[in-house]
């Protein structure tokens, strides 16, 4: 009995989490396991032929352009190809991924910076036919993003997204539509620009430099290794994969966020273990793999001091004393739910973080957490 009242207060929760017409599941960064459809199609041990995974590989890549191309151009058009905009829930699919282009533009006009190309790459996990003409295709994807300030063109900066995707997919007569898309998205919970001021903040960006700066060599060492496991990596060999050798991944569990910071300053910095802050047999504390334990365990011991504490609009001038090895705790309704590691600083000295849930690598810390409920916590942290 018990366990069939978990089961329903759970399918609630899934309930009031998707879409009211069901069509786009994409959760933010406290991340939900993957809808039992497309658990039931990754799970199907039947291989994907060849030619099958070769067709859905080039069609993916084709949306993935065309979507990048939405980003630098500002015009979603081209996306249409992809929706059935007779049909609501291919409409309002369509219509989640203009607003999330126009949340990418909305951003980069704050940042003073223009988005010089996107590039995704695609790895199509498993197709499986559902029913006649109707495919649910499981992919991993890493999205690498170019910009430049709009003061010094020259100079290209870079990050990358890594996200995991199920969609159907529905054969029409000359083409193929999107009836549902779930993603880990990284800007779901976070499009409101609106408590900002722009251009006020604009003007102070452009006004800044990139300070000198060499990290020690336990700081190096974190850096490396949040770069190479944060499964956005740009090594071929680490790409879409976690040092899952030592750890398991969390991120079914409610979060990898926290287990993975831990990892950067034990696995890179050096940081000893001990009876509060632990991982063992895949396993570890709340200190460890806990965003709010985490933060909490880091300034009360002080391995960590805070910097600064606030809304964006409070904290973005602040935000340029921090340096690599540092961390950004992400705070929402009195609760820390994100934990991201400064790992690089771009060439105006703007900080850039590098974490797990949705897989970031050298991204601008407040990039997808721009509403106003969102609370930053700056954390220097002492090697």
């Amino acid at each position: 009995m018990k366990n069939n009242i978990k089961k329903f207060i759970v399918f609630m929760i899934i309930i009031l989490i998707l879409d009211p017409l069901g069509n786009t599941l994409a959760f933010a960064d406290e991340p939900c396991a993957l809808p039992e459809e497309a658990a039931s199609t990754l799970n199907d041990t039947s291989p994907t032929s060849d030619a099958l995974k070769s067709e859905f590989d080039c069609l993916i890549k084709d949306l993935f352009i065309k979507r990048n191309v939405s980003v630098v151009s500002g015009d979603c058009e081209e996306l249409k190809d992809f929706y059935d905009l007779n049909v609501k829930v291919s409409r309002y699919a369509y219509e989640s991924e203009v607003k999330k282009a126009q949340y990418l533009i909305n951003w980069s006009g704050k940042q003073a910076v223009v988005f010089k190309d996107l590039d995704s790459i695609v790895k199509v996990r498993k197709v499986k036919e559902k029913e006649p003409g109707l495919f649910g295709v499981i992919c991993d994807v890493i999205t690498e993003f170019n910009y430049y300030y709009t003061d010094s063109p020259e100079v290209i900066n870079t990050f990358r997204l890594g996200t995991n995707h199920y969609l159907n997919l529905k054969k029409t007569e000359d083409r193929y539509i999107i009836t549902k898309e779930w993603y880990t998205d990284p800007f779901a919970d976070s499009l409101n620009l609106n408590n900002i001021k722009t251009e006020e903040v604009k003007k102070y960006i452009l006004a800044k430099e990139a300070p000198e700066y060499t990290p020690s060599e336990k700081v190096q060492k974190a850096i490396d290794y949040a770069n190479t496991y944060c499964g956005a990596s740009k090594n071929e060999e680490f790409m879409f994969k976690y040092n899952s050798s030592k750890y398991k991944n969390h991120n079914p569990d409610g979060g990898d966020c926290a287990n993975f910071a831990s990892q950067i300053l034990h696995e890179g910095g050096g940081f000893k273990k001990n009876g509060t802050w632990n991982y063992a047999g895949k396993n570890g504390t709340k200190a460890w793999l806990n965003a709010q334990g985490f933060k909490s365990y880091m300034v009360g011991s002080g391995r960590g001091s805070c910097i600064a504490k606030g809304s964006y609009q409070q904290v973005y001038k602040a935000a340029y004393n921090m340096r690599p090895g540092d961390f950004v705790a992400y705070e929402r309704k009195g609760r820390i739910i994100h934990i991201s590691t400064v790992t690089g600083l771009d060439s105006k000295g703007y900080p850039l973080v590098t974490c797990h849930n949705t897989d970031r690598l050298l991204v601008p810390y407040d990039l997808g957490w721009s509403n106003e409920n969102i609370t930053f916590h700056l954390v220097h942290t002492h090697y």
